[in-house]
């Protein structure tokens, strides 16, 4: 059983970048911007008021800087991580080296399960807003194709739309996709902007009380659901390979985002609440119904057209990274060559792009959002404590590797990233736990089935 827990070496991982030809053209800014992309999006657009609806009432800006803590010391081992190991498998490479291959396929196989949920849980965030955008202005589309079954349609059918329409800008090279990904980051923060000025003169103290109407637990519980919110840097750490300078600018790329969007989080969280009771946030347009219902209907048309626009750069950022997840696994022969195939003209693993596609589009178009978000938290959640104690045993075991930025206080600083990780994890449902354990079992008998006769390590050996 030896083999389960067999490790990668580091240099074999810089010589498999050197040898690939994935184009590198990403800097600090623009990595702090897919940051920004992937977090300031369905996070804090949609999943707020559902959060504040169902667990943490006003306080869900506590919920918030709970999780952002828990990110925080997270994101500290990702940038020392992304500064020793530049690599585009992120979590996934850095437990192969520190915890061995079962570990490492488990980390795998749970960020694209957890991503590609992420991409249909931003979908069907994005399709809310479409929606919205086109009542404001008179356009009804058929209830039926824009409710999922659960609901009483038949399919989400713009967050079909959307995903493929993605897929598409993906395959056409990254070049292009970045410069539509800066922009769409732009007018996103734009429009939480213009949400905090307006909503800041419509705050009425007495819907702040209760406070705390679901108890301390509604705010643990909704600080295990928000955490989707917060994982975009672990999306930047896949891009290692198509960074210029990696060693620098993907820890400035993951802390940057990750302050700056803490800040945001809180500011907004504190407004929204303060502007209505949060019994009527249950809504997937939180923010646009919110300056409805204080007359500033101009506004809520603005916010809608610019959210419409502004989430399609968190489905660039978890699209961007999924492929990449697939590259990294196929390389080590944990999954089929066909993962691995980058187009010559491109740049970009174009099967594995349409494969997550197809797959993320029927899930976008069938299943509730809130499941969505709260199946791709437990998979971060999980996979970040294991980061973390990768991070504790790479210290032990290598500790002479080239690290550009280093960790404080390990492993003090770590273990509490593990427990508060766990923490969290144990603070979502049973419904929740059973779905990801299902996927696990799932990725387990592929293990066995098929990558541990098929890895690079053991035809190595």
């Amino acid at each position: 059983m030896s083999y389960l827990f067999r490790k990668k070496d580091i240099k074999d991982i810089s010589d498999s970048n050197q040898s690939k030809k994935l184009k590198r053209s990403l800097g600090a800014l623009d990595l702090i911007l897919m940051g920004m992309g992937a977090t300031i999006g369905t996070g804090v657009l949609v999943i707020t008021g559902l959060v504040a609806a169902r667990n943490s009432g006003p306080a869900i800006s506590l919920s918030f800087i709970l999780s952002a803590i828990v990110c925080g010391l997270v994101a500290l081992c990702y940038a020392e991580f992304s500064s020793a190991i530049p690599s585009s498998g992120s979590a996934y490479a850095y437990t192969y080296v520190a915890l061995g291959e079962i570990v490492a396929f488990l980390v795998g196989w749970s960020i694209v399960g957890g991503y590609t949920v992420s991409i249909a849980s931003v979908a069907g965030g994005w399709s809310a807003y479409f929606n919205s955008a086109l009542s404001l202005v008179g356009i009804h589309l058929p209830s039926s194709l824009v409710t999922i079954p659960s609901q009483g349609g038949i399919i989400n059918l713009p967050a079909v739309f959307i995903v493929i329409c993605m897929s598409y800008l993906l395959t056409r090279g990254l070049t292009q996709s970045k410069k539509v990904n800066n922009i769409t980051v732009a007018i996103k923060i734009s429009i939480v902007l213009l949400f905090i000025i307006i909503g800041a003169f419509f705050i009425e103290p007495e819907n702040w009380q209760p406070f705390m109407p679901f108890g301390i637990s509604g705010v643990f519980a909704g600080a295990a659901s928000v955490f989707f919110a917060f994982t975009g840097f672990d999306a930047i750490s896949t891009s290692a390979e198509e960074v210029k300078d990696p060693q620098r600018n993907l820890p400035r790329g993951i802390l940057g985002s990750l302050l700056a969007c803490t800040t945001i989080y809180v500011i907004l969280g504190t407004i929204l609440t303060g502007m209505v009771s949060y019994k009527e946030l249950n809504v997937g347009d939180a923010l646009a119904y919110a300056l409805e219902s204080v007359g500033q209907g101009w506004a809520a048309v603005i916010l809608s057209v610019g959210a419409v626009i502004g989430i399609i750069a968190v489905l660039f950022a978890y699209m961007f990274a999924v492929p990449r997840i697939l590259l990294s696994m196929s390389r080590d022969g944990l999954l089929p060559k066909l993962f691995s195939t980058v187009n010559s003209k491109t740049h970009v693993p174009t099967f594995s792009t349409w494969i997550i596609c197809i797959v993320g589009a029927i899930v976008a178009g069938l299943i509730d959002l809130k499941e969505l978000a709260d199946i791709a938290n437990m998979s971060a959640i999980l996979n970040f404590a294991l980061v973390s104690l990768s991070l504790i045993v790479l210290r032990k075991t290598q500790p002479n590797l080239k690290r550009n930025f280093k960790m404080p206080l390990v492993p003090i600083l770590p273990i509490l990233a593990i427990i508060f990780c766990l923490f969290l994890a144990f603070n979502l449902s049973a419904k929740i736990w059973m779905y990801y354990l299902s996927y696990s079992a799932v990725g387990f008998s592929i293990y066995f089935g098929y990558s541990r006769n098929k890895s690079v390590l053991k035809h190595r050996e």
